[in-house]
């Protein structure tokens, strides 16, 4: 009788429709398919349920997550094999939808047909026999609950920022490296992370035009990263605000160490709220040496518009638009995915949305600088870093992967799990160009209409 791996491999090539690429190795050590491929490790018969149970992407990242699926080789290469089996089929972690078949009527359409052929029932029952008997396993612990209620409420949107960052500081240090920014870094040939997230932040400050005395906002500013480097070299006064009380804390206490306390405040507070508070904090204030606050000079929010939702995006621009000063300038750093004939066909990936990025979205670029403009910017600038952000991502893999049993000791095994296969698949999705990554520079021009600019803001290098 055939081992449980040339099974496997069968029944797969027979419900695909075509050789599968990678090799398998199954749960009683028999192995099948290309010789010379990675190899997509079934180390359970638990696998083959979560997939039958919850056939698509969910199913296979559940197996994932719970190390019930793996990969011995490398993972990169893996997700480039299987890329034309799943991700373009509009199923795999950072896939975007370009055609009528990838929405969930078109999936229902295709499981329809898949049913009503006789050979993929009888290979269907074949795969079930296979995976043995019992109910369908519970999912892995790191995986969303179940959300109820509207998207985008102040209450939820908390929960769900507390899902992805409240895990452990130390674990998004051995990730992120001592820089501690959890964002697209700006690159130079045979740079270092460090150097790379440097010049990121000195960007962000640069296209803002920050001078000493003025007041910066950064909205979801993580772990303080880019207010100390402002207050620090800019000589600014900060406020940055973040859903995350692990971030906070974190970012408190740097703050402390170096001794900028009077000049940098990090703030637990949603987007929503800190035009009220300023205007507490104002009719309060009677002049006696406020270090923070609105109305601000510049206003940055980087990594933190996908969580907003296109409900909720002009609340977001409205909101900013109202805290700058006339003439100040907004830097909005946002990753986006590529526009879809039918907008209303776009779906929030299963993976990343249940282990990853609870209730986030992407737009693409030309919705988030319409949202923009309506709410009364001037779009100035708009710098694509889509390969810088493919870099950083194949950066902070290889800081996981280089200590990935500590990495599970410092959060669970399952997370660690999560992470690894959403930063390589994205890394992959960046420079597949299936997703991208935009800084638009926007400004609150005043009714004079100077803008504040130099004629000449970029600087292009002869070769370029």
């Amino acid at each position: 009788m055939a081992g449980a791996a040339q099974r496997i491999v069968a029944l797969a090539e027979q419900l695909l429709g075509v050789p599968l690429p990678v090799r398998v190795r199954a749960w009683d050590n028999s192995e099948a398919g290309p010789s010379e491929a990675p190899v997509l490790v079934v180390r359970s018969r638990r696998a083959l349920r979560r997939v039958l149970w919850r056939p698509g992407e969910l199913g296979l990242a559940r197996a994932w997550v719970a190390g019930d699926l793996d990969v011995d080789g490398d993972l990169y290469r893996v997700l480039e094999l299987m890329a034309g089996l799943v991700w373009e089929r509009g199923e795999g972690p950072g896939a975007v939808p370009d055609n009528a078949e990838t929405s969930g009527g078109g999936r229902a359409r295709g499981a329809l047909s898949l049913a009503r052929d006789p050979a993929s029932r009888a290979a269907a029952a074949e795969l079930l026999r296979l995976a043995g008997p019992g109910l369908p396993p519970p999912p892995p612990p790191e995986e969303a609950r179940r959300r109820t209620g509207l998207r985008h409420t102040l209450g939820r949107d908390r929960k769900a920022i507390s899902h992805h960052y409240d895990v452990g500081n130390d674990f998004y240090e051995l990730v992120l490296g001592p820089s501690m920014v959890y964002s697209c870094a700006y690159w130079q040939p045979d740079g270092t992370l460090e150097e790379a997230q440097h010049d990121k932040l000195d960007l962000i400050c640069r296209k803002l035009g920050l001078r000493e005395g003025q007041r910066l906002l950064d909205v979801g500013g993580g772990w303080g990263s880019l207010v100390l480097h402002a207050a620090r070299e800019y000589g600014v006064r900060a406020v940055a605000v973040t859903l995350s009380r692990e971030q906070a804390a974190y970012g408190r206490k740097r703050i402390a160490e170096e001794g900028l306390t009077d000049r940098v405040e990090i703030r637990v507070q949603d987007y929503r709220e800190i035009e009220k508070e300023e205007a507490a904090r104002s009719a309060s204030d009677r002049g006696g040496g406020r270090a923070t606050g609105g109305p601000y000079d510049a206003i940055s929010s980087v990594g933190m518009a996908e969580h907003v939702g296109a409900a909720r995006y002009r609340e977001y621009a409205d909101s900013l638009y109202a805290l700058l000063k006339p003439g100040g300038r907004l830097l909005n750093h946002q990753i986006a995915r590529r526009p879809l004939a039918d907008e209303e066909a776009y779906e929030v990936d299963p993976f990343i949305d249940a282990y990853v990025f609870p209730d986030g979205e992407l737009a693409p670029i030309g919705r988030t600088v319409s949202q923009l403009e309506r709410a009364g910017f001037e779009v100035r600038d708009v710098e694509s870093l889509r390969e810088h952000y493919a870099l950083t991502l194949r950066a902070w893999v290889r800081n996981l992967e280089a200590d990935f049993p500590r990495a599970a000791r410092l959060t669970t095994p399952g997370r660690a799990r999560v992470w690894r296969l959403y930063m390589a698949a994205s890394a992959l999705a960046f420079e597949r160009n299936r997703i991208g990554v935009n800084q638009v520079l926007a400004i609150k021009t005043p009714e004079s209409g100077a803008s504040g600019l130099p004629l000449r803001t970029r600087k292009w290098t002869a070769d370029g």
